[in-house]
């Protein structure tokens, strides 16, 4: 299973007036990092249908550094599910990284003209 790994940091145009991530941000990069591995698996591209739940588990403060992995971990014949996980690590001495959010995407891969095409089957 490989896994990709994409890392960012929470700047205030990306916060509400709580000072914690929005939402809809941390939905659109985990979306990025489910793009990135499927695409990396099916070496052509890729096009998101469908998102599962996703939980947030806990807030992301600004100015914290976000480490998003993600990895395929079911094949189709056009599809691939990919689930994804966003970690904060906290800028804080002694506090450890935890699990902000978590969810699953479903992508597919395509043609030119846009029409589901066949991926590898997942290895190992």
């Amino acid at each position: 299973m490989r896994e990709t790994r994409m890392v960012y940091t929470v700047f205030p145009g990306e916060t509400n007036h709580y000072g914690t991530l929005f939402g809809g941000t941390a939905l659109a990069w985990m979306d990025q990092a489910a793009f990135v591995a499927a695409t990396r698996h099916a070496k052509r591209k890729v096009v998101t249908v469908h998102s599962d739940a996703v939980d947030f588990k806990r807030p992301v403060p600004l100015g914290a550094i976000v480490e998003l992995k993600a990895w395929v971990v079911e094949v189709g014949r056009t599809s691939m599910r990919v689930a994804v996980e966003m970690w904060v690590e906290p800028l804080e001495p002694g506090k450890e990284p935890y699990l902000a959010a978590k969810g699953g995407f479903v992508l597919v891969a395509v043609d030119e003209d846009g029409r589901p095409v066949p991926v590898p089957p997942l290895e190992g």
